[in-house]
């Protein structure tokens, strides 16, 4: 898309030529004699790039880069002057001007200035799109599911979310505990901030106690240089530490100074270092009754248990089986280039009727491992894993119920899912499925399927 340019000069020559230099460059332009006449144009049109003059009555370009920088911050500008003073350049770069051009200029680098500008609002309109598509995908939006016990944990994350406090989140392997943590992340105050994650069942204890708080050269034997631990890296974000049950004492006693001094020290220094970390932990422990055996600190628990969010297994929530395995249906088919259209009756009945002990990752690989070797377009129930069916429970007339009003709700959610897309897209096929992260195909059956031969005005 052709960039445009608004160009602010009260000296009309100097502004036409300008207007016909960035033209035969192939960009747009807009032009005002004002810094009045550019805050109207500003607020009926959009522009990429502003270049201004200077000194203009009554509206300065200061003045005029001031309230460009309060309303639009995203928006770039470049300040053009024939009186060219320090003092000028370094009020204009305090109110963050992308750059300050003295007249008169030459036309070569007016248009690389004009070039590395765009350039700089490009890469950061694509930095924005994609903290947009983090949050989509981490954020509450992009956990799937409708039953009661997901609700009530999703019902509170916003007002979890807007605070510092730390977060225990429990819930069996395969919940998606980390999935939690990260919906917390997005829609936090420290969603631009790092968010690094760590299991305290992935290393030994000196190991563990090197990542979590760094060390100093020679500090075990494998040191040969000073390191930074992961607290450090997340300093001014989210620490997400998952198994905390799995944390050896010692550990856990570092880990409550880190909570209450907001300070460590790195294995084999006595320097304190100061880190500003919010901490979300996870666990499929009991820790009341490790507190009971010794395994685990009561003052670290009653730290760590500010607010408490439980994820119920997948066997508890049974009618959210159909919707997460068309979403991994729909995932797959893009990595693995299927078409694959949904579950059989028979197939969703008997995803249904297994317990999932390993809850919704086992889910996934169970849709992943049938995707690939499914020969047909949707997924049969021949095609689910032998040992899957093999354990399977008999469904019940009450299961029998609650999968009818589960499909229902399902077809329900989806038509509107899509009636929406292609209302956002104006009725644009190709770009609503990749906006659903489906095939072209797989939209045009499901749009046949719900009777949508015609697109929305």
């Amino acid at each position: 898309m052709t960039a445009k340019i608004l160009l602010v000069d009260d000296d009309a020559p100097m502004r036409k030529t300008l207007a016909n230099l960035l033209r035969r460059e192939g960009y747009q332009t807009g032009e005002a004699d004002s810094g009045e006449q550019a805050r109207a144009a500003l607020s009926r049109d959009v522009f990429d790039l502003v270049i201004t003059d200077l000194h203009m009555e009554p509206v300065s370009g200061i003045d005029l880069l001031r309230s460009i920088k309060q309303s639009s911050p995203e928006l770039e500008v470049i300040v053009v002057t024939a009186y060219g003073t320090v003092e000028a350049a370094v009020a204009a770069m305090k109110l963050r001007a992308f750059d300050f051009i003295t007249k008169p200029f030459q036309a070569d680098e007016i248009l690389h200035r004009v070039r590395n500008a765009l350039e700089k609002g490009r890469l950061q309109g694509e930095v924005r799109r994609l903290r947009t598509e983090a949050r989509n995908a981490f954020g509450i939006a992009g956990i799937v599911g409708q039953s009661d016990a997901l609700r009530q944990v999703l019902s509170v994350l916003p007002r979890v979310a807007q605070t510092d406090s730390t977060v225990l989140i429990t819930g069996e392997s395969g919940t998606g505990k980390e999935l939690i943590a990260r919906a917390i992340v997005a829609t936090s105050r420290r969603a631009e901030g790092p968010f690094v994650s760590v299991s305290c069942a992935a290393f030994p204890e000196q190991l563990l106690e090197s990542e979590l708080f760094g060390h100093a050269k020679g500090a075990h034997s494998t040191a040969y240089n000073a390191r930074k631990g992961l607290f450090e890296e997340a300093h001014g974000g989210t620490f997400f530490l998952d198994e905390i049950g799995e944390a050896p004492l010692p550990i856990q006693v570092k880990l409550l100074r880190v909570l209450e001094e907001r300070s460590l020290r790195r294995l084999g220094e006595n320097r304190v270092v100061p880190v500003d970390v919010r901490l979300v932990a996870a666990t499929h422990q009991n820790l009341e009754e490790s507190i009971k055996t010794g395994r685990f600190r009561a003052d670290l628990f009653y730290r760590l248990n500010v607010v408490r969010l439980h994820l119920p297994p997948l066997r508890e929530r049974a009618e959210d089986i159909p919707l997460l395995a068309a979403h991994f249906i729909d995932k797959y088919n893009q990595k693995h280039d299927r078409r694959v259209q949904g579950l059989s009756p028979q197939a969703q009945s008997l995803l249904m009727a297994y317990h999932w002990p390993g809850n919704v990752r086992e889910l996934e690989n169970t849709i992943q491992r049938a995707l690939i070797l499914a020969p047909g377009e949707r997924l049969e129930a021949g095609d689910i894993p032998l040992e899957l069916a093999g354990s399977a429970v008999p469904a019940t007339a009450q299961a029998h119920k609650l999968l009818e009003q589960t499909r229902d709700s399902v077809r329900v959610i989806e038509k509107q899912n899509i009636l929406d897309a292609l209302a956002l897209h104006r009725g644009n096929v190709t770009h609503t499925a990749k906006a659903l992260g489906v095939s072209r195909a797989t939209l045009q059956n499901k749009m046949k399927q719900y009777g949508l031969r015609k697109l929305p005005a």
